[in-house]
């Protein structure tokens, strides 16, 4: 199964959630993924209508695992989490298919964990393959935040609600604590997903990395780091595809009902303390 690999010495495992892709995509993940850091175990999971197994057959250090059913994004995943949990790795990444890694990008972010114990999920700065910067760095959204950004056609609405809640005003040029660490690249630490018992399985899609990130944040830091670097296509899909954005709309719900409509202290607790690390937002 895991070839001639010694399981005890896997320092770094992934898993790779994949539905109907685009095989070159696949390829140029999976070959980034193994250039960044070779001392790695990949669990690709395939939640596809038909098996791409033929793709990973020569690869040492992959386990691929067909589900000929559309699991759902987090559910997927978690099939992955629970076998790095088994195999006892240091750390896990909850990786997208459209995502290219810096080759010293993980070297970087073990780094950056083994020094900050504390820390036990970050992601590194997320750019467009132009090189534009994505602003996932973003405070908890309360149901105005995501109506605004959804439904509003006041261009001046928008703006002034993705300055605040994507914090558009910081630079991305220091290490801050984040509590929304974005799905499409999450670096933990396997022992802290192993106590959060992974994602929320009740979300089939959308809202389960921001569950996940505010669990981990109750019992550990969540860090943006800026020093590494991935490239993130980045499709936005739930505002191109309608069952996209019908999974958005009941992953929104679950999550509200879950954490909180209007009342929701943890989160007007921590965005205040997120927005504190900015002087422009100092009292």
């Amino acid at each position: 199964m895991f070839k001639n690999k010694i399981l005890f010495l896997i320092n770094l495992t992934a898993s790779l959630v994949l539905y109907n892709n685009d095989l070159q995509e696949i390829e140029e993940v999976v070959s980034s993924f193994f250039s960044a850091y070779s001392n790695s175990f990949l669990y690709i999971i395939d939640n596809s209508s038909k098996s791409h197994n033929h793709i990973f057959k020569d690869y040492e250090n992959v386990m691929y695992i067909y589900n000929n059913k559309n699991l759902g994004f987090g559910k997927a995943h978690n099939i992955g989490i629970k076998k790095a949990i088994a195999l006892n790795s240091n750390y896990h990444i909850i990786l997208n298919p459209d995502i290219c890694i810096e080759k010293d990008t993980i070297n970087k972010l073990i780094h950056f964990m083994d020094k900050n114990q504390e820390i036990g999920l970050t992601m590194p700065k997320v750019l467009y393959p132009s090189g534009k910067l994505q602003f996932l760095c973003k405070l908890i959204p309360t149901p105005k935040n995501l109506i605004i950004r959804r439904f509003s056609i006041i261009k001046n609405w928008i703006k002034n609600n993705d300055k605040v809640y994507e914090l558009r005003f910081f630079k991305y040029n220091k290490n801050i604590e984040i509590p929304y660490v974005s799905g499409c690249f999450m670096f933990a630490r396997t022992s802290i997903l192993k106590k959060v018992n992974g994602f929320d399985e009740r979300f089939f899609l959308y809202f389960e990395d921001l569950d996940l990130t505010r669990r981990i944040g109750q019992i550990s830091k969540t860090v943006f780091f800026s020093e590494a670097i991935i490239y993130h296509k980045y499709r936005k899909e739930s505002y191109q595809n309608n069952m996209a954005f019908i999974y958005h709309i009941l992953s929104s719900i679950k999550y509200f009902n879950k954490w909180g409509w209007l009342i929701d202290k943890e989160r007007t607790k921590i965005n205040k303390k997120i927005l504190l690390q900015f002087s422009e937002h100092k009292k």
